[in-house]
């Protein structure tokens, strides 16, 4: 990497791992674009950021990333009021699944719009603004679960997370030769709201501040992937995308 991504975007930041990275780039004195659908979420997130950060812009929407049309106006809102997009973090997702057939169909769609369509329509408008200016970096965060299959009420989350990994392994291909960077990052289990619910196991779950620690750490370095946080989930990354499925089966 070059300069500094001096104007960073994150989507889902009223909550979890958005607002988290919300708060450490701050404290490294970038200016923030924040997205959510929770919008007084975001204000109460504002306050306590430029309080502490005095030197920084936030600027904030309300955001549904299942509106396409919201997604490409607030983008561009954003860009205007910071004065120029360094960053764009995809983080905005949900959690939410049931067993395919069992009659909670919604659940999983909406998932799907969110984690996939949603994520589609971010990128659409991110690069949009960065093949206008020349460069710029974007991040998607994916999952773990995006190597195998899960079963059961998770089968469609990492269905969505898979389709974001393979965005951003086919857009860092394609723009390889250029000044856009993009970054795929795969969490493991980082203790959130989400992941409470989710029922993820406690023994691989890391704090929320190892977390977000290993995503920002990985962000700021700008590589095409990483599995995360540490060499654990390094580990399961390469044992669920390598070993044969007999093997594999115990972990998911």
């Amino acid at each position: 990497m070059g300069k500094t991504r001096k104007n960073i975007l994150i989507t889902g930041a009223s909550s979890g791992l958005g607002e988290e990275m919300a708060r450490r780039f701050a404290a490294k004195g970038r200016n923030l674009g924040l997205c959510a659908r929770r919008e007084g979420r975001l204000e109460t997130l504002r306050e306590e950021l430029l309080a502490a950060n005095p030197g920084i812009s936030v600027a904030i929407r309300g955001l549904d990333v299942t509106d396409h049309d919201a997604v490409a106006a607030v983008f561009g809102e954003l860009r205007d009021e910071l004065g120029g997009l360094d960053r764009v973090v995809v983080n905005a997702g949900l959690g939410k699944g049931a067993k395919i057939g069992s009659g909670r169909a919604e659940a999983n769609l909406a998932t799907a719009r969110t984690n996939f369509i949603g994520a589609l329509s971010q990128c659409e408008a991110a690069l949009e603004i960065f093949r206008a200016q020349k460069y710029g970096h974007l991040v998607l965060v994916s999952s773990i679960s995006a190597d195998r299959g899960l079963p059961g009420a998770k089968a469609v989350y990492s269905a969505s997370k898979a389709g974001v990994a393979a965005l951003g392994e086919a857009l860092a291909a394609e723009l390889a030769k250029t000044d856009i960077v993009v970054t795929t990052l795969l969490p493991g289990f980082i203790a959130t709201d989400m992941s409470s619910k989710a029922g993820d196991s406690s023994a691989l779950t890391a704090t929320l501040d190892e977390g977000v620690s290993a995503m920002v750490s990985a962000i700021e370095k700008e590589p095409r992937r990483a599995a995360l946080p540490g060499l654990k989930w390094q580990g399961i990354d390469v044992a669920l995308r390598f070993l044969p499925n007999e093997l594999t089966n115990r972990l998911v």
